[in-house]
């Protein structure tokens, strides 16, 4: 069985865009819905409706994996699967430690779609000895103390960090040290990394301060435009609203300062 040690996915050497890399877990969610459904082929439109982007923007992603779909009958949904899995690198078993094992860590470590994709949820780690030896999502749970061990026993080279923020950048360095080359960050602080690491960040709070921004700037188009028509204004249209979006599809004509 593969450990996910000596085999790198080939995105880069292949000179497939980052953005591109982004999207390909999209395409791969929606056509996996299709597979279970025994959908056999699907078209560029649908897909690209299914995955939340535009059809031109995944046609042009596919090229970069040389699928070209077949005019006419669109695309083999069940090849597709194989070819981004591949691509992904997730035919393969990828073992993952998970750091810090409090309310977040434990979510993480029930989440069931871990071995479906191609991950193998290896150690539970937690600095706490008093949560050594308690099981969580069928796991018992390892001290920090022996994460290099952990680390080289079971040849990971996924870490995901679920820790304190104070206590994340120690644990990434440990985790770089011991032979990690890509790290998943729940903690709400940034990571500093040597070269040939690569961090992913994933942080709640900035997402729903996004989120707020957007709910903000709803409410006062809305009241302008209670405003515009109590006032006998037309409604404001085409390039004069601020969420217009840019010739991409992805971005708005007008950004804020």
């Amino acid at each position: 069985m593969a450990t996910g040690r000596t085999h790198r996915p080939a995105t880069r050497s292949r000179g497939i865009p980052e953005a591109t890399v982004a999207r390909l877990p999209l395409y791969l969610r929606a056509l996996t819905g299709l597979s279970e459904r025994s959908v056999p082929t699907v078209s560029s439109e649908e897909l690209a409706a299914a995955a939340g982007v535009n059809s031109a923007k995944l046609r042009k992603d596919f090229s970069y994996l040389g699928s070209y779909g077949t005019r006419g009958v669109g695309y083999d949904v069940e090849y597709l699967v194989y070819q981004i899995s591949r691509e992904l690198g997730l035919t393969q078993d990828w073992p993952v430690v998970i750091v810090g094992i409090g309310n977040l860590g434990a979510a993480l470590a029930n989440y069931g779609g871990f071995a479906s994709r191609g991950f193998r949820v290896a150690a539970l780690i937690d600095a706490d000895p008093e949560m050594a030896g308690k099981p969580v999502a069928g796991m018992p749970v390892q001290h920090s103390d022996d994460l290099e061990k952990i680390i080289s026993d079971n040849g990971v080279s996924i870490g995901v960090i679920a820790t304190p923020a104070g206590a994340a950048q120690p644990v990434c360095e440990r985790l770089v040290a011991a032979g990690v080359t890509s790290i998943l960050n729940f903690a709400p602080t940034v990571l500093s990394v040597p070269e040939g690491v690569d961090v992913r960040k994933v942080d709640l709070s900035i997402e729903l301060q996004i989120l707020a921004f957007h709910e903000q700037r709803k409410a006062g188009e809305g009241a302008a435009a209670a405003a515009a028509a109590a006032a006998g204004a037309p409604p404001l249209k085409g390039a004069a609203r601020a969420d217009r979006k840019g010739p991409d599809g992805d971005m708005p004509a007008v950004m804020p300062a």
